[in-house]
């Protein structure tokens, strides 16, 4: 079983002499072919260019790292190492070292979650989705995701955000068509027929991420203006929509009446929701 229990990273799976030294408990070199992927792999993309780079490090210098895996029908499957893995195939090894290691598949999912995550070339879509299993998944709040994966609250609830965004923009971040910074510019709007107009925008304009967001402010404060219901909108009011939705960070409208008036916040699940109302108490 796994050493300091869950979310430690590879660290709480392999001590250095397990990773290093090839007499180690568990430690044999596996034929390949007996290895099969990890179904539940967040990593949805490898750049093909890097791993063709790792298989012609791996040819000439061998798999310095071993798998982790951990039994299976007729064989074993990957809880960690997949890049290696599909290197070592291109590279034409017929071995590979690995660790086995008896592990439960929550357990197994969470390492994976965690492994790719830590990685720096991980795709800011590929981590929302890493971040959303572990909450919906495995059932962790955002603050016990956060500290599995050494990263602040906050940083996990904007990762999130980005679970928000239309399937096409999605899609759009995670063939890299524009970035992080532009698909938060995107959520800064919250019309879905705007949401479309800025991400064709950015795309065929090829906007920077600060023009995206001016183009996202302009268009947003078109929304508070048209949620004002009134044919001349109070251009105070317009001002403080837009100002809230950009603090925020989530769709906001205000809607005057006769006595008062009525301030909407958008949000999508209950995590969004914790995360507003920490904003609103600070």
């Amino acid at each position: 079983m796994m050493k300091g229990g869950l979310g430690k990273g590879l660290g709480a799976l392999l001590s250095s002499e397990e990773i290093y030294e090839a007499g180690s408990p568990g430690f044999f070199l596996c034929p390949i072919e007996k290895i099969k992927a990890n179904p539940e792999q967040p990593r949805k993309k490898i750049d093909p260019d890097s791993l063709a780079s790792l298989a012609a490090s791996i040819k000439e210098k061998g798999v310095l790292q071993p798998l982790v895996v951990r039994p299976a029908d007729d064989g074993y499957e990957l809880v960690a190492g997949e890049r290696r893995w599909r290197a070592s195939q291109q590279a034409g090894l017929r071995t590979v070292p690995v660790v086995i290691k008896d592990i439960s598949p929550d357990e197994m999912l969470e390492l994976a979650l965690i492994e790719n995550i830590q990685r720096q070339d991980l795709n800011p879509l590929e981590e929302a989705m890493a971040y959303q299993r572990l909450t919906e998944d495995l059932g962790l709040t955002q603050a016990e995701a956060a500290r599995r994966v050494g990263r602040d609250r906050a940083t996990v609830a904007n990762f999130l955000r980005l679970m928000q965004l239309p399937d096409y923009a999605k899609e759009d971040l995670l063939e890299e068509r524009f970035t992080m910074g532009h698909a938060k510019a995107i959520l800064m709007v919250s019309q879905p027929e705007l949401q479309r107009e800025l991400r064709d925008t950015i795309i065929r304009k090829k906007l920077s991420v600060r023009q995206a967001e001016a183009l996202a402010r302009r268009m947003a404060k078109q929304g508070c203006a048209t949620a004002t219901h009134s044919r001349k909108p109070d251009p105070n009011i317009v001002a403080l929509c837009q100002e809230l939705t950009h603090a925020i960070g989530s769709p906001v409208k205000i809607s005057p009446g006769k006595r008062g008036g009525r301030l909407e916040i958008r949000y999508e699940t209950a995590e969004e929701l914790e995360r507003i109302v920490a904003i609103l108490k600070q």
